[in-house]
C-alpha cells in the first residue's frame, strides 16, 4: 500500500516554516548556531537552537506548556488548513497522531524537580505529564479534538523516522483514514550531558565524515506531516528497519545492520538501488557512526549515488531528526528547481572511509520521477531507512 506526505509543517534552527527552512537549506546556510553555557559543566556547547520566538500552546492546553509543545504548536499550525480538511473529510475519530520524541518535556521537568529538592514542595507549574514520552502526540490529539490511535514514540535518533513506519501501518491496517506524524525535540540538559559524558560533543558545528570531526552538536526541531491513502505531492514508497543490538551506544563497524534496513526499504518500495537519486545521510560527524554509514552506503550503493548530512545546518535534533531529515527529502521533492541539501565541503572528507559521492551546491534531482531515501540510525543499533518518491 502506498501512503502519501500531503501537507509538511516545520520549525528549527533554520527558520519556521517550510519557505525559510527550504531558503536556508538549499542555500547551505546554517543559522541558529550559538555558544551556551549552562548545557554542560565548565563548558560552552555549541547548539543549534530555535531563536525566533514561538507561539504559546493554545488557549485550554496551559496545562500542557512545555518548549517541545510550542515547537509543535509551531509546525502543526503550518498544516492546520489540512488538518481541518481531514478532520471535516474523514472525522476526527478517524485521524491519528504519531509523535516521536526523546526529551519531551524533560527539561523543565529538570527545573522543578531541582525545586523540589531545594524547597521542599513542588512548583505550580510541574505536571508529571510533561515528561512523558507519549505527551507530544497526547498534546497534539487533545488541542485538535482527535479520536483516532494516539502513539509515542522514542528509539532515540530513529523516533522520528519510526513515528512515519507506523503511522503508515495503521493506514494499511485500515486504523485511521489520515495520520499527523513526525518528530519534536529540544534541547535538554540530560542528553547534553549524556553526550558530554561519551566524549561525543564537537567544540564547534559539526563536521559529518570530515577528517578532522569530532563530534555532533545538538539542535531542536519540530516536524510534521499529514499522511493518507489519498494521492499527494510525495508517496511515501518504502520503509526498512533493523535492531542489530551491536553495543548500547557504538553502531556496528561494518554497518550490516544499516545496510539491512536499506536492503529492506528498497524491497518495500519496489525499487532497486539504481533508482535512487539522492540519500540523505545518518550523518553525526562521530568518528564510528559515519564510518559505519561509509560501509554500508558502498555495501548498498556503491560511491554513485549523490548523498548528504544536513546535521551540519540544523545539528542533531535527537528524536525529531529522522522526521526533520524526512521533511528535506519533501522539499527536495517538491522543490520546482529539483534543488538538493549540499553537504559542507569546507573540510577535508576522511580518506580512510568508503568514499560517497557528496552533493555539492548547486547540485540538483533529475527531471522526471525521482526517489530519495533518508537514513536514521540510533542507540542500540536501532536502525530505519524511508524511501519517498516525487508522485507522477
Amino acid at each position: 500500500m502506498s501512503a502519501y506526505l500531503h501537507a509538511l509543517g516545520v520549525t528549527c534552527s533554520l527558520g519556521h516554516g517550510k519557505a525559510a527552512v527550504a531558503r536556508a537549506l538549499f542555500e547551505g546556510s546554517p543559522h541558529g548556531l550559538y555558544a551556551r553555557d549552562g548545557w554542560v559543566p565548565r563548558r560552552a556547547l555549541p547548539v543549534s537552537e530555535v531563536s525566533a520566538p514561538l507561539p504559546g500552546v493554545p488557549e485550554g492546553l496551559e496545562h500542557r506548556d512545555t518548549r517541545n509543545h510550542r515547537l509543535l504548536t509551531e509546525a502543526v499550525g503550518e498544516i492546520g488548513a489540512e488538518v481541518a480538511a481531514a478532520i471535516a473529510r474523514f472525522g476526527a475519530h478517524r485521524i491519528g497522531v504519531v509523535i516521536g520524541t526523546s526529551n519531551t518535556g524533560i527539561e523543565e521537568a529538570t527545573d522543578h524537580i531541582a525545586a523540589h529538592g531545594r524547597d521542599g514542595a513542588w512548583p505550580g507549574a510541574y505536571r508529571y505529564n510533561g515528561q512523558e514520552l507519549g505527551a507530544p502526540a497526547a498534546f497534539v490529539a487533545e488541542w485538535l479534538g482527535l479520536g483516532g490511535p494516539c502513539h509515542g514514540l522514542s528509539t532515540a535518533c530513529t523516533s522520528g523516522a519510526r513515528a512515519l513506519i507506523t503511522a503508515r501501518r495503521l493506514l494499511r491496517l485500515d486504523l485511521c483514514d489520515a495520520v499527523i506524524c513526525g518528530g519534536a525535540d529540544t534541547l535538554c540538559r540530560l542528553a547534553t550531558h549524556g553526550f558530554h559524558a561519551l566524549e561525543a560533543m564537537a567544540g564547534e558545528r559539526c563536521q559529518p565524515f570530515a577528517a578532522a570531526r569530532s563530534g555532533i552538536h545538538i539542535g531542536e526541531a519540530a516536524a510534521v506531516f499529514l499522511m493518507t491513502r489519498e494521492p499527494g505531492p510525495v508517496t511515501f514508497s518504502g520503509s526498512g528497519a533493523s535492531s542489530d543490538a551491536y553495543h548500547m551506544s557504538s553502531p556496528e563497524p561494518d554497518g550490516r545492520g544499516a545496510s539491512e534496513a536499506m536492503r529492506a526499504a528498497l524491497a518495500c518500495a519496489g525499487l532497486d538501488a539504481t533508482s535512487i537519486d539522492y540519500v540523505n545521510l545518518h550523518g553525526t560527524a562521530t568518528e564510528h557512526n559515519d564510518a559505519m554509514e561509509s560501509h554500508a552506503m558502498q555495501a548498498v550503493f556503491g560511491n554513485g549515488v549523490p548523498c548528504s548530512s544536513t546535521k551540519w545546518l540544523t545539528g542533531h535534533t535527537l528524536g525529531a531528526a529522522g522526521a526533520l531529515e524526512a521533511a528535506f527529502c519533501w522539499l527536495s521533492l517538491t522543490d520546482p528547481e529539483r534543488r538538493l541539501p549540499p553537504h559542507p565541503h569546507g573540510h577535508a572528507i576522511d580518506p580512510a572511509l568508503a568514499p560517497l559521492a557528496f552533493v555539492a551546491a548547486g547540485d540538483r534531482l533529475p527531471p522526471g520521477r525521482r526517489h530519495v531515501m533518508s537514513n536514521s540510525f540510533a542507540f542500540g543499533g536501532n536502525n530505519a531507512s524511508l524511501v519517498f518518491s516525487h508522485t507522477a
